[in-house]
């Protein structure tokens, strides 16, 4: 199997000015695509060769667990968001949301105070734990949920510095409260179910 760079389900300049389309365009059609080209060289005749992404980030270890799972990690990341500005969780997740952080508020200010405090770069994320609970997850480097038994991913913010530092420098807190207005809960919402 060969992974291929997915496309994305916007244009390069639909996030701006949250994200520019410069940074999108280096973050996605560099990064994200070297990631996966690393991928398909370190899985070519072996075990991994017909697993699936999600799979091999179960399995694998090292620079194949890796790339595999930053190549994971960024797909999941570009699908969160859209160029319909201003959407907000609605329903159970909402509800969910405001009982465990007290307010939708609330819960932004603590995703983004895990996201500025994760020391070097790795993600942040909005996970549904193994309990069936929400939880702000952090991880280092290419660290993903999946990893985790019972733990569902349902929003990441990248905080490796590629993924702000055109748009925002060293203003990583910045970067991340601009991704609010960006987020297309809709497709949390389905992962959450």
């Amino acid at each position: 199997m060969s992974f291929q760079l997915p496309d994305l389900p916007y244009a390069e300049d639909a996030l701006e000015p949250a994200i520019s389309a410069k940074t999108v365009f280096f973050h996605h059609n560099k990064h994200e695509a070297a990631y996966l080209s690393n991928t398909n060289k370190l899985i070519e005749g072996t075990a991994f060769e017909n697993d699936s992404l999600e799979d091999i980030i179960r399995k694998a270890d090292g620079a194949l667990f890796n790339n595999a799972a930053q190549s994971w990690n960024h797909a999941f990341y570009f699908r969160q968001f859209t160029a319909e500005k201003g959407l907000m969780p609605e329903g159970r997740l909402k509800e969910k949301i405001e009982k465990k952080w007290g307010s939708f508020e609330h819960f932004k200010d603590e995703f983004v105070i895990n996201g500025v405090g994760q020391f070097g770069s790795g993600w942040v994320w909005l996970i549904k734990n193994k309990n069936n609970e929400l939880e702000i997850l952090k991880t280092a480097n290419a660290g993903n949920p999946l990893t985790m038994e019972g733990c569902v991913p349902l929003l990441t913010f990248d905080v490796w510095e590629h993924a702000y530092y055109l748009d925002y420098q060293n203003r990583r807190g910045d970067g991340l409260h601009a991704l609010w207005d960006i987020i297309n809960w809709r497709e949390i919402e389905k992962r959450f179910v």
